[in-house]
This record gives structure tokens, sequence and C-alpha cells, in this order.
């Protein structure tokens, strides 16, 4: 088999660490002696042992491992984080070929894992599906070079390309829903893959949203709310002990159980600034929800990564116009009744 063959299973098996592994990458690795994977792991959850370790850890007979070769899409760490070094692991068994997807960004790491293995002895080929070893990590490797979080934006949106009716004083403060339920479950499958869901104050007060993923097993991402002036009400949805919240707002910083306020500057680099936050915050992925000024502020910006759009059946005639947006289409497909489109910003 080719090197190709093995570095998408290893691909395969990173992808299960989604949503349990944030601020590391995603991990898949293989052993394989005589053209027969021989062990194979990945990285589970964070603070948990590395993709390497249970690959090694999987194969039977350690004494074959020095006719083996090792395949993992990310360079192996090469420093003491919450677990040893993986590359002085691959070393100790004198595994003597490496096959790697792509290089690790991160300070930390990169290069020197490559380093570690090549003074121990081991041929290293680097580049085996880099590009696609480097997409599965997207939010992985945008916090580390470009020093924010991977920025998801997503909206519904009618037939007629509206994602809300007109609201006045008198129309009643809940979800319109415009697409099915299926297609819910969905995005809340989404919502245990990153870090955090952000919206805006008409938004919280309009649809009072939870924006937790209580119909789908997993973690609930940390909820992000901008609201200037502190006015929204405490018995938001928002607001419960279900999920931690942040409230950027231009008046205090102060932390009140699980919600922490933070002031920022409401000028042209609020976003800037709200992104360098959740930086620091080693939030690694958002996904912005909403409302239009919010997702428009950072088209506008070009401070956006992906957008998942759904398409419902629904028509409004009069309404909240949809934002516009460019970029290139990933996915194009049904779901359910709806139809979603994914746009990666190139």
């Amino acid at each position: 088999m080719s090197p190709e063959y093995y570095m998408k299973r290893c691909l395969e098996l990173a992808k299960k660490g989604l949503g349990n592994v944030s601020p590391n990458p995603l991990v898949g690795c293989v052993i394989v002696h005589d053209d027969k994977i021989i062990g194979e792991g990945y990285h589970i959850k964070y603070g948990q042992a590395h993709a390497e370790v249970n690959a090694i850890n999987a194969v039977k007979d350690k004494s074959v491992l020095k006719h083996a070769a090792l395949y993992v899409n990310l360079e192996p760490c090469s420093h003491y984080g919450k677990t040893p070094p993986c590359a002085d692991l691959i070393v100790k068994h004198k595994i003597p070929k490496v096959f790697i997807g792509c290089v690790d960004s991160n300070i930390k790491v990169s290069g020197k894992g490559i380093s570690t293995l090549e003074a121990g002895a081991c041929h290293v080929t680097l580049g085996v599906l880099e590009e696609e070893s480097r997409f599965i990590n997207r939010r992985f490797f945008t916090f580390h070079e470009k020093r924010r979080p991977y920025i998801i934006l997503k909206w519904a949106q009618t037939q007629d390309g509206f994602i809300d009716i007109l609201r006045s004083e008198n129309t009643p403060n809940s979800p319109n829903w415009i697409t099915a339920e299926e297609t819910r479950c969905l995005v809340h499958k989404w919502r245990t893959e990153e870090d955090a869901i952000m919206i805006g104050t008409k938004t919280a007060i309009a649809d009072n949203p939870a924006l937790t993923a209580r119909e789908w097993h997993g973690k609930n991402p940390a909820r992000i709310v901008i609201d200037r002036n502190m006015k929204l009400p405490n018995n938001l949805n928002i607001f419960n002990i279900d999920a931690r919240t942040i409230v950027f707002n231009c008046l205090e910083n102060k932390k009140y159980k699980n919600i922490d306020f933070v002031k920022v500057e409401f000028n042209d680099s609020l976003i800037d600034e709200i992104c360098t936050y959740l930086y620091e915050q080693n939030i690694q992925s958002v996904i912005i929800e909403g409302g239009a000024m919010l997702l428009n502020s950072f088209i506008a910006g070009n401070l956006w990564d992906e957008a998942r759009i759904f398409y419902g059946k629904k028509t409004f005639k009069l309404g909240l116009k949809a934002p516009e947006i460019y970029g290139y289409t990933l996915k194009n497909q049904k779901c359910g009744n709806d139809r979603l489109e994914v746009i990666i910003n190139k």
C-alpha cells in the first residue's frame, strides 16, 4: 500500500477526536509492518495520551517496532505538556521510518519533533497528504498562525433571502424557525465540536437562545454575547448555569458565577479586540450565529474562515436580509428538506 493509503487512515482516526481534544490538534496514527497495520490510535481527549502513544500501546509484540513504519498526520510533539514527548517515545522504540502529514506550527513543537526523530536515526518523510492534514486541523493552525480563533459564520435563510421576519415591539420574543428539526440537530452537533458560540444583543432578546448542545451528546460551547450597556435581562437562557458565558460590554470587568463580563472598546477595532481576548482565553474556534449586524461585521472585516448557510423552504416576502458572502464552495448538499452550503474563505 502507498503512504497516502495509510495517511488517509490516520485522518479518519484523527476526526474521532473532534470536540474533545481542543486546544490540542486532531491526530491519528497507524503503525505498519509488512504492509499490515499492527497498531493504530488517535488523540481521544485533551489531557490524555496522544495518538502515537495509543498506536504504540496497541502493538502486541513491541519487538517488531524496530522493523515497522509509523504514520501520523501531524509532526510528533517534542515537549513535555500534559503528556511526555511523542518523538522521544518513537526514538525509544527504534521505529526506523516515520511518515508525517504536516509540520506542527505551534512554536513549542515546530520542526523540533522532526529534529528529534532524525537525531534518533529515524528516516522521516514529510508532506504525505499535506493539504488534507492541514485542513483537518484548520482550527489549530488558524489559532497558532493567525493568533485568533477559527471563525465559522452560520445562519439559515429563506428561499427569498431573509434570515428573520420584520419585528416590532409587539412581536413575540421567540425563534422564528426557517429550517426543519433534523437540521437543528446537526447544528447542536456542531456546537459540541467548537469551543464557543457568539450572538449579538438583538438575537439574545428576540430568540432567547440557550446556545447549548441539548439535542446532541457532547460538551456545551462557551457562550458569548455582545451587550454594550449591560441591559440584557438576567433571566435570559444565555445566563443559565449550563455553560460558561462571556459578556462583552463597555462598562466593567467582573465575574459572577459562570459569567465573565469583559470590558472592551466599542469602536472600529471591536471585533479584533474580541478575537484577541478569545485567543488569550485559549478559545480555538467560534461559531457566529447572529444576528445580521454581527455576521456582517465579521464579513466586512474579512475576519471569517468558514460559512455554513442553510436554505429553508419558507418564504417571508419581507424581513431582515441575509448577509452576502463570497468564497470557495466546499460543500453544497441536501440536509433533510433543507439545503446546506459550506463556504471557505480563500
